[in-house]
């Protein structure tokens, strides 16, 4: 990632809008298959859920193959911080989540987390401290203090057919997208004919406000509160469904590029002011972003939960976040030690790694699903905070691990980024 609420995502402050404007980006572009979030910048391999007959139990490094950017160093449960304080419990719905669709090492113990469910936080961390190891999560030089964004799913008030106040069309993928690599630019799509017409019959539809539909796009899913032509509102969800193959551009960093904002001003608020104050250039900021994303509507059947992340399962709000998969595996509970973006307060909880998103990359680096709302928008899109995790692995997994081996480096290819 990221759909009322997306999902994708895969990660997002407006997670990509101020996704470059220092050495680690903001939010995931819900790039979902967050639907991703919600295709993401690294597709979902999810894993067969077929019978289980040998089940084959991996270690943390087989799933992450050749290319992995994380070392992991085994650790006692002491040094995870306020590790006895969580409400572990509100962990399980999320987890249970990951358990639809469960990586190879986590498939026997699945079973027992769906058959046999714990009935308080206390027999909860129990269950967990027996069957897992924790991890301290490093990238490859040792270095083990990341950063975390937050991301959310929009919701929006949209029509069927434009009208005076609703003129800004949210796209289905187009039919001939295969024939045209890269497909249109967004300034393309906005300003020639040609293309517009390639594009008439997929508007989904109009939303009023071209910088809401922009952060839409970035957050790769969201919530449309739909008027239709006989006056009847409907919510559905819009999830990601592919994008125009053209690179991510931050706004963000254009706005300091021109010298409208400072970097310490690139945050949504500051944004949407300036956009206020100079309405006559949101255009051009529009267009220095070339990537469109697409969509497909979906029927919101389940409003208290999330849009689909990359490993194709339902987002948790609080309890799910964007990860780079070559450092977390999907699927993986990951304990966060981090603060809270408005009061600033320790933000020390179990989490389940279920999403990606094109800014999300490197070994300690995640994105924080808020859920939908103003609250979650208001979160999301002022997270930007120093973050350190712990990857909770099987112990089952690891009985042919030598006792010798406490840090685990990754095996390096010469592919290897």
């Amino acid at each position: 990632m990221v759909q009322l609420q997306r999902p994708i995502g895969r990660a997002v402050l407006y997670s990509l809008i101020l996704s470059g404007l220092m050495a680690c980006s903001s939010l995931p572009e819900p790039e979902f298959s967050r639907g991703v979030s919600s295709t993401p910048a690294l597709p979902a391999q999810p894993h067969d859920t077929g019978p289980m007959e040998a089940p084959v139990l991996s270690m943390p490094w087989q799933e992450l193959g050749p290319q992995a950017r994380s070392r992991w160093v085994a650790v006692d449960w002491s040094h995870l911080p306020g590790w006895s304080s969580d409400g572990i419990l509100d962990l399980w719905p999320a987890l249970l989540q990951s358990c639809a669709k469960p990586i190879s090492a986590w498939r026997v113990l699945c079973v027992g987390a769906q058959s046999l469910p714990p009935q308080d936080h206390n027999q909860a961390r129990q269950w967990l401290e027996n069957h897992l190891q924790p991890f301290r999560v490093e990238s490859p030089e040792g270095v083990s203090e990341g950063l975390i964004t937050g991301y959310f799913e929009p919701l929006l008030e949209a029509r069927r057919t434009p009208d005076q106040h609703f003129k800004v069309p949210l796209f289905g993928l187009p039919d001939d997208i295969s024939l045209r690599q890269p497909y249109w630019s967004r300034k393309e799509i906005d300003s020639l004919s040609v293309a517009r017409e390639n594009l008439r019959h997929h508007e989904i539809a109009y939303v009023a406000d071209p910088l809401e539909a922009l952060i839409f796009q970035i957050q790769g899913s969201g919530r449309l509160k739909i008027t239709e032509a006989d006056g009847q509102e409907r919510w559905v969800r819009l999830a990601f469904a592919g994008h125009n193959r053209h690179p991510y551009k931050s706004v963000g960093r254009w706005l300091i590029e021109q010298g409208e904002l400072t970097v310490g001003q690139a945050s949504w608020p500051w944004i949407k002011s300036w956009v206020q104050k100079n309405p006559g250039r949101v255009q051009d900021m529009l267009w220095a972003n070339p990537r469109v994303v697409f969509f497909r509507e979906e029927a919101l059947l389940e409003p208290h939960m999330g849009p689909k992340g990359a490993q194709a399962v339902p987002l948790t709000p609080g309890r799910s976040i964007a990860v780079d998969p070559r450092s977390i595996p999907y699927g993986t509970p990951v304990w966060l030690d981090t603060t809270e973006p408005l009061s600033n307060r320790p933000l020390r909880r179990l989490v389940m790694a279920q999403d990606t998103g094109a800014a999300i990359t490197g070994a300690v680096r995640a994105d924080f699903f808020w859920g939908w709302g103003d609250e979650a928008e208001q979160q999301a899109g002022r997270m930007k905070q120093a973050l350190k995790f712990w990857a909770l692995w099987p112990r089952a997994s690891m009985e042919a691990l030598p006792t010798h081996l406490i840090t685990w480096t990754p095996p390096q290819s010469k592919d290897a980024p």
